[in-house]
């Protein structure tokens, strides 16, 4: 099966690529653009900035340690969108590689002298992902060669000892390999590197061992710390490890942590990771509008975390935090026209950002930029974007569950449907059934939805009166489910309601009390101040009902506001509080906060002051 995770067992089983095809729509036309734009964009930089290069050997080498990574997600993304360019560029790659397995442009001459931030083993969990991307999509070839020939030296050279490398990403990557081959050493290899870590494996580092999860052994870490991409994928491959040796302990250890890091380290759109110094979450509600990191490669790797657990366990909160995070992090992290990127992803920008046609080479938020020093986000897009219909839906017992509302048409043991929806603008999804079959369809209810309808709709009769027409029946977050047998033409529709709702903050995170965020359906509103429009740093809302509007097919919202003057006085503060002038009036618009940065230099927030 065409898809990148692939569990042995848990409560539900994913649908692959060869499962779901996206139509267009909010996803799908993404996925296409990804596909016509992103990745051939992502190679001309990788070959302009001279990554590439590196394989040919070219000198001086350029690029970050790690930057033979970035090659190989682009590869991973390549082999799920069948991308005419990978065989070329695998070749090159291939001929780079030592006759033991070894792989690496910068360390070929001393190897493995640096654990803490050389990068090695993360590399070979990057081409390995790779590797199993085009196993799976086509079979045996030069990459897959590769791939597996490094996965063996890695086993040869780390099967034994108290090695572990400072950036997970081998674990799962190993795991993954293990059930496409059934080769039992890759699993025993990843479960070993997870269990070394820890006890420690690494050297004290100033940003501590916590920064590369090093300071507790993984059992007994009660939250996730440190920095947010290392945590989430150590956590990726620490379910996997657990759900293929069917360690009941280690899964729910990771459950744990990821309950009480939602509940206390993630921002309003899914982001992970609020501290720019090492890009790691910070204490428990330490959550900065405007020094909130959220690098967009943690939420691809927060999405792959809640994936997995969805499948493990079957709970919809895990399905619940992967919309959050795809609609309001993976999509603001490329631009509309698929060629500029952000890397960190705040949710107040106080000054307008100089525009940048070259490399950012701060990777600062509030910047779409065509290229970084460090390259990750945009590969990591371009490889999630070009799997997201393994995402969409998985497989139960009796049937098949969606997850994510996008138009699409999926297939499972017979059982053929077609989803239409104008989702996340309209609250109004449609799964016609393609053909006769049995099964039961389930229908995720996002927790926001508290007053949802679903209705039955049979073929026989779309418009007759109860109880032979459609029974309407209010259902309640979680899932819904309809039981067949099915006929070509039976319907179901799903009316989810999208009034749009203020949201206010937990009076434990300092940094946002006195303010609130509007959300609609899945999509978290941020206002948005360009060029000459009013400004946004002496704005303040009333918490009214939010006004609709259509502007090109997205909705944005309106809500009174006024904006302060100036203040006379040379100093912020005083022995009394002052009183508030209630300033001039305004209408404040938001804007979905995926489309910001689009119009050009903004300022922006999302939390308002109210």
């Amino acid at each position: 099966m065409a898809n990148p995770v692939l569990p042995s067992s848990g409560v539900l089983s994913p649908l692959g690529l060869d499962a779901v095809r996206l139509s267009p729509g909010f996803w799908g036309d993404r996925m296409a653009l990804n596909h016509e734009v992103t990745i051939a964009h992502c190679q001309e930089w990788e070959e302009r900035e001279g990554w590439i290069g590196n394989f040919r050997g070219e000198r001086p080498r350029r690029g970050r340690e790690f930057s033979d990574s970035e090659i190989y997600k682009l590869l991973e993304a390549m082999a799920w969108a069948g991308h005419p360019g990978l065989t070329p560029l695998a070749e090159t790659v291939a001929k780079a590689q030592e006759g033991d397995g070894y792989l690496n442009t910068r360390w070929s001459g001393s190897r493995y002298t640096d654990f803490e931030w050389g990068h090695e083993l993360y590399c070979y969990g990057h081409l390995i992902q790779a590797g199993v991307a085009r196993l799976r999509m086509h079979g045996e070839d030069v990459l897959t060669q590769v791939a597996v020939k490094a996965a063996d030296h890695v086993c040869r050279r780390f099967m034994e000892g108290t090695e572990t490398c400072g950036h997970p990403v081998v674990e799962m990557a190993l795991v993954e390999l293990y059930r496409v081959t059934g080769t039992e050493r890759y699993l025993e290899m990843a479960r070993r590197f997870v269990e070394r870590r820890g006890l420690p494996a690494l050297a004290d580092i100033p940003f501590g061992r916590a920064y590369y999860q090093d300071d507790l052994p993984v059992r007994q870490a009660q939250v996730f710390r440190g920095h947010a991409v290392r945590a989430l994928y150590l956590a990726s491959g620490v379910v996997d490890v657990a759900v293929e040796t069917g360690d009941e302990e280690l899964l729910k250890a990771v459950e744990s942590q990821w309950e009480r890091t939602v509940a206390r380290r993630t921002h309003l759109t899914g982001g992970m990771g609020s501290r720019h110094a090492d890009e790691s979450y910070g204490e428990d509600y330490e959550l900065p509008p405007d020094r909130a990191y959220n690098e967009t490669c943690a939420s691809i790797a927060s999405i792959m975390l809640a994936h997995r657990l969805l499948l493990a366990t079957g709970d919809v909160r895990y399905a619940d935090l992967t919309e959050r995070t795809l609609y309001n992090m993976l999509a603001t992290g490329v631009a509309l026209d698929g060629r500029s990127f952000f890397y960190a992803n705040p949710l107040q920008v106080r000054v307008p950002a100089v525009p940048l046609d070259g490399v950012n080479h701060a990777a600062e938020g509030g910047l779409r930029s065509p290229w970084f020093d460090v390259s990750c986000c945009p590969n990591n897009i371009a490889r999630t974007l070009a799997s997201l219909p393994a995402y969409v839906a998985a497989a139960t017992g009796d049937g098949i569950l969606i997850h994510h509302f996008t138009p699409s048409q999926l297939r499972h043991q017979g059982l053929a449907v077609r989803v239409e929806t104008g989702y996340p603008w309209t609250g109004s999804v449609s799964v016609r059934v393609l053909a006769d079959g049995e099964g039961r369809i389930g229908l995720r209810v996002p927790a926001w939805a508290t007053d949802a309808t679903l209705a039955h709709v049979p073929v026989s009769s779309p418009d007759a009166p109860l109880p032979d027409g459609p029974v309407i029946r209010p259902v309640s977050p979680g899932y819904a489910h309809v039981d067949g047998p099915w006929r070509a033409g039976d319907e179901i529709r799903l009316e989810l309601p999208m009034r749009p709702r203020w949201t206010f903050p937990d009076r434990r995170i300092d940094a946002l009390r006195s303010t609130a965020a509007v959300e609609r359906g899945p999509l978290v509103y941020c206002a948005e101040s360009v060029a000459e429009e009013p400004p946004l740093g002496a704005v303040t809302a009333r918490v009214e009902p939010p006004v609709e509007r259509e502007v090109d097919g997205v909705v944005v919202l309106e809500v009174p506001a006024s904006i302060g003057a100036e203040p006379d006085g040379g100093w912020p503060y005083a022995s009394v509080e002052a009183d508030r002038e209630d300033g001039t009036d305004a209408t404040l618009r938001l804007v979905p906060y995926h489309r910001w940065g689009n119009r050009g230099p903004a300022t922006m927030r999302v939390w308002i002051p109210i």
